[in-house]
């Protein structure tokens, strides 16, 4: 028969009404993290197998031995334990964990308090939390901006590979592009990072509203660009480049990175970091390309574009559509250079929020 409760050091652990206390306080855990650590209190003294793990904790959903690692690190951190001198969990190399504190069953009494650690996610793992989200979207900031930093440098090298006119350096004109597109991508990163955790990326299981929120988050970007960047052209040198990349492009883009993230993410936990990743380039590169063909532009076409507006400009990237047989920066050109920028931005992104979202789970 099954004790209404476990009792280890200051800790007791009820099994069938799934809550943790310590000292008569309410130790908050996860519930998958609840299973992992009831399955092997229930055992004490026994070894219990990463296969005894799989098949009960995680019921056969394929997972990586770095979620069962991650899972141990969390128990321990939350039962003031260490993997150097253990008093509850011992890990045994190669094969799995053992809970070697002593056991005893002891009788609950009854309690009208609401349990910690529910079988549906706690609160822990699904309410929606203002820090989470921020952090969250700070990492999508960085994984924007690295993907605008590489897009700057291939853009600035395609441009000072022509021959420049005098007193104008290719450092300069490479320095100007990157922090242009750095800034660019800085943005989209905030805005589509932001949307997508505050839709649910926090959760421990993502809904199909990070897609909702993804588009969004792109489109707010998208047009503060295209206004700010206009307003900024007309008041400096009296006239406008028009049509560069806006809210449509923007909430396309964004959207299609969410879609790939939830594709990626469905029946996981934790958060597969490549088949996200993959998932997220491949939908999105999907959406660059497929812009231009309904008259958008991405970051390569408003280049073009501006160059064109300002004939004086330094800035060609021409030679883009003379690798596809076109004159000057074409249809083919912008449709390949902009699913090259998603297949670029999105998993610089999706990746870094993943493992922002692994480090906030391990706290």
């Amino acid at each position: 028969m099954t004790p209404d409760g476990l009792r280890f050091g200051a800790f007791t652990l009820d099994p069938v009404n799934r809550r943790l206390t310590r000292d008569g306080a309410p130790v908050e855990i996860s519930a998958r993290y609840l299973d992992a650590l009831i399955l092997m209190v229930e055992r004490p003294g026994q070894l219990v197998t990463k296969d005894q793990f799989l098949d009960q904790v995680w019921r056969g959903i394929p997972v990586t031995d770095e979620a069962l690692t991650q899972c141990i690190r969390t128990l321990r951190k939350q039962l003031g334990d260490t993997a150097g001198r253990p008093t509850y969990i011992e890990t045994v190399p190669k094969h799995g964990y053992r809970f070697i504190a002593p056991v005893a069953a002891v009788a609950q009494p009854a309690s009208n308090g609401p349990p910690v650690a529910q079988a549906a996610p706690g609160p822990a793992d699904d309410a929606w939390d203002a820090k989470r989200t921020l952090l969250l979207g700070g990492a999508g900031v960085l994984g924007g901006g690295l993907a605008g930093v590489i897009g700057g440098l291939i853009y600035g090298l395609i441009a000072v590979s022509h021959p420049l006119a005098p007193g104008m350096g290719s450092g300069s004109i490479l320095l100007v592009l990157v922090w242009l597109t750095t800034l660019v991508a800085l943005m989209g990163g905030a805005a589509v990072g932001l949307g997508m955790a505050a839709t649910g990326l926090g959760r421990r299981a993502p809904s199909p509203w990070i897609i909702l929120g993804g588009a969004i988050g792109g489109m707010m970007v998208g047009g503060a660009v295209k206004l700010l960047g206009i307003d900024a052209f007309n008041l400096l040198v009296g006239r406008s480049p028009g049509d560069i990349t806006g809210g449509m492009e923007g909430f396309i883009l964004g959207g299609a990175i969410g879609l790939g993230l939830w594709l990626g993410t469905r029946g996981r936990d934790p958060l597969p970091l490549r088949r996200c990743m993959i998932t997220a380039g491949v939908a999105a590169a999907l959406a660059g390309m497929a812009i231009p063909l309904f008259g958008g532009r991405l970051m390569g076409g408003s280049l073009d574009l501006l160059a064109k507006t300002f004939p004086e400009s330094q800035l060609q990237l021409g030679m883009i559509g003379n690798w596809f047989g076109e004159t000057g920066f074409g249809p083919i050109a912008q449709s390949v250079t902009g699913g090259l920028e998603g297949l670029l931005f999105a998993p610089c992104v999706v990746g870094a929020m993943i493992l922002a979202r692994r480090g906030m789970r391990a706290d």
